[in-house]
This record gives structure tokens, sequence and C-alpha cells, in this order.
């Protein structure tokens, strides 16, 4: 077998592409584009946010952000909210031309045009490693995006990030029931 080395590099597929967002100091709202990240215990999620994103800055300052998932009707918007820094444009989340709706258990913006959103109190950030540590205290979904009471990630169409070539793809072809597929290999 031949492979082909790439060194160390942050590479690995699929890499979820989540929407953080968040509100400033005069009630603003903000979101950026991340990609590393994504749950790290039954209530808790990371993600990798450098110092420098106003995001982290409004995080830190309200100790409350939520994390959507971007999707396939909306990967403009969403693509463009990572390219721009609200540093230098205040307003991108306005000019990406998503809306949001105010958290009813925090003081985050809920972005209303992604199906799936994860409203998070803030644990723990650490600047060396960018670290950004939520506590889940609510994950909803839009109405449209159920069926039959479960979640339908087909309709929400979810994106994933392949940085092997910078691209992105839709998830959602069924391939095999969880913990279930494996049944023929136990003994």
């Amino acid at each position: 077998m031949s492979r082909k080395n790439f060194g160390a590099k942050p590479y690995s597929y699929p890499q979820p592409v989540l929407i953080v967002a968040s509100y400033d100091e005069n009630g603003v709202p903000d979101a950026m584009n991340a990609a590393w990240g994504g749950i790290s215990y039954d209530n808790e999620i990371s993600i990798c946010l450098g110092s420098d994103h106003k995001t982290v800055k409004n995080i830190l300052l309200n100790k409350a952000f939520t994390v959507s998932m971007a999707d396939a009707a909306h990967i403009e918007a969403c693509d463009y909210l990572g390219m721009v820094s609200a540093n230098d444009v205040p307003d991108k989340l306005a000019k990406s031309g998503l809306t949001v709706s105010k958290s009813d258990l925090l003081n985050a913006p809920i972005i209303n045009e992604l199906a799936v959103c994860i409203e998070c109190r803030m644990k723990s950030y650490d600047e060396a490693t960018c670290r950004m540590v939520g506590e889940i205290v609510n994950v909803s979904v839009d109405e449209a995006f159920i069926t039959d009471g479960k979640t339908d990630t087909s309709k929400i169409s979810p994106v994933t990030f392949d940085p092997f070539n910078n691209e992105y793809y839709v998830i959602g072809r069924k391939v095999a029931d969880a913990f279930s597929a494996g049944s023929a290999l136990i003994k």
C-alpha cells in the first residue's frame, strides 16, 4: 500500500460547518463560520476560536453563544460569515441576509434560517489553545425539518467542510442504523 504524507495539518473529514453567533456590547448580533469543533461531552461543545475574532470578544462579554449547522440552502451566507471579519464589517451578519431571534434562555441570537441551533453557556476559554467550551442548555430544530417526530437531516441538508480541497459537501444519505450495523460481528 502506498500513502501520501501531508504533514501535521488540521485535516480530518468530515468537519462540521458551524455558525457561531453572539451579541456585542450594544446588542448587535454577529456570527462566524468555524469548522474546528464538535461535541466534547454529553452537554458540552468545544470549538477552536482565535481570540482576535469579534465573536470571541462577544462571548467573553456575555458568557453565551449559539451554534447552528450550516446548510446547503444558505451556503453562500454561511461561507461569507467565514470570509469577512466583524472587526472590519460590524454588520456582516445583516449583510449576509440571515436574520436572528433572541434565545429565550440566554443572551445569544438564534439564526432563523438555519434549522438546527445549539444554545450554549460559556464554560471556559483558553486563549493559548483557542478552545472555547460551551455548556449546551438547549438544542432546537425548526419544526419544518421534523418528520414523524424525528429530525429529518435529509431536509436540512447540512454541509461539511473538506479541508483537503477547501470545498463544502452535503451530508444526508443514510447508510446504516447506528449501534446496529455491526451486530452481525458480535458473537
